[in-house]
């Protein structure tokens, strides 16, 4: 779903299409988020899933208009939202374009819990506080041994996080 949007160089970072490129190859996914829609149990629902293998899983502006697009598409149907988050925050390369996503995002998801419809964000290591921040959420999972660096951490409230790899929880995905 939404494989037409993709990543843009709207900076001109110098050698960033090269390394989208080779990203993509070695990842063998187009972008750092895959979005489409699953069953759970005969309930259809809408799911996206942050690859930390592209780039670090960072969000730049096609993983913001992906999960964007997402949850419009599951608003619209009556959709219930499931995000696996896996990511190093913004997409330096973007710079300003990278951070707009937290706005974009948001304010999808506010209007899909409007429409009085579920979102679970599922927190995988590892997920930053800047995505947490563009993926709010009432229902948060958190992944065992999730390194979650957040304004929490930063204030103290997070003392001696747990610095380790989760397994690959997702190794293949299939979407409709």
């Amino acid at each position: 779903m939404f494989t037409d949007v993709a990543s843009k160089n709207p900076l001109d970072f110098e050698g960033y299409e090269d390394k989208v490129s080779s990203t993509q190859i070695k990842a063998e996914v187009s972008e750092a988020v895959t979005v489409g829609t699953a069953e759970i149990q005969g309930r259809k629902i809408a799911v996206g899933v942050m690859d930390p293998g592209f780039m670090m899983g960072s969000m730049g502006s096609a993983v913001g208009e992906r999960i964007t697009c997402l949850v419009e598409h599951a608003t619209k149907e009556g959709l219930p939202v499931i995000i696996v988050t896996a990511s190093g925050g913004a997409r330096m390369q973007e710079g300003i374009f990278s951070l707009m996503q937290m706005a974009k995002t948001s304010m999808a998801l506010k209007r899909h819990s409007e429409a009085g419809l579920l979102y679970v964000s599922i927190l995988t290591d590892p997920t930053t506080g800047g995505v947490t921040a563009s993926l709010p959420c009432w229902v948060i999972l958190f992944w065992r041994n999730l390194v979650l660096l957040s304004a929490l951490q930063a204030q103290g409230l997070l003392s001696k996080p747990y610095v380790k790899n989760c397994q690959r929880v997702f190794k293949e995905v299939s979407f409709t």
